[in-house]
């Protein structure tokens, strides 16, 4: 398999507590790799890491084997090509903003050709349909939308630029659980007609075994197991996985 994105030997320290204490792995093109653990494992820390919001304190990120973090500057090369939906859709919405403008903020840096061609009426309708909305709903405003509807939103303003890896974090723990599954049906649909690679990170074990191909259990800033979501799920071999699995029967 072709690996489009590496995470080597991430380090992140926070004054004197230790995020991640040396994280390794690849994202394969077409996959979506679950990355799990509880709260404060680490795991929005290599997000951040990866979109650059927080460098690392040592270790790197690569992709297509081109370094994203030069001399503790972030350097994605072609903008775009990694994008992210954050974890709630009413904070990561600007409320001032149409949905029109919301969508297109992400193509302001980009040539003026691309902004043109990415930022046309014809594909603005085309995606805004692709994630399960009308057009009349670009020209109306973040709080006319219910939580469901602003994290379609958030995924439209995130596959505007065409990305090859899209990082989910926690994007469907803010919804209820029936909107949690629309959510999730909408980006497997996504990511078969765009074959995009997923980063999908989350605490709900139930959610990471219905849409991930490979998970790896992150436990205070290591992983502690990964492997093939059926492998890790019907034969967990740490018992920090094991606890993990046990959530979802409870």
């Amino acid at each position: 398999m072709e690996s489009i994105l590496e995470i080597k030997q991430l380090k992140k320290v926070f004054g004197k507590f230790t995020a991640l204490k040396g994280v390794s792995f690849n994202l394969y093109k077409g996959e979506t790799f679950g990355l799990v653990g509880e709260s404060g494992s680490g795991k929005s820390t290599i997000a951040n890491i990866i979109v650059g919001i927080h460098s690392p304190s040592s270790g790197n990120v690569a992709f297509k084997d081109r370094e994203l973090w030069k001399k503790n500057k972030y350097d994605c090369g072609k903008f775009g090509n990694i994008q992210i939906v954050f974890q709630d859709p009413r904070s990561s919405l600007d409320p001032r903003m149409t949905i029109r403008k919301i969508i297109l903020e992400p193509l302001l840096t980009f040539p003026k050709k691309v902004r043109d061609e990415k930022g046309s009426k014809e594909n603005l309708v085309k995606l805004i349909k692709s994630v399960g909305l009308q057009e009349q709903h670009l020209d109306r405003y973040p709080h006319e939308f219910s939580g469901g509807q602003r994290q379609r939103i958030a995924v439209a303003r995130a596959i505007i630029t065409d990305p090859e890896v899209l990082i989910l974090d926690e994007p469907t723990s803010a919804l209820d659980v029936s909107v949690q599954a629309q959510i999730l049906n909408l980006l497997k649909d996504i990511q078969k007609e765009r074959n995009m690679t997923y980063l999908f990170i989350s605490h709900n074990m139930a959610v990471v075994r219905y849409i991930s191909n490979r998970v790896g259990v992150l436990y205070k800033g290591e992983f502690v197991e990964m492997g093939d979501s059926s492998e890790v799920f019907n034969a967990p071999k740490h018992n920090y996985t094991k606890k993990l699995i046990s959530s979802i029967l409870d």
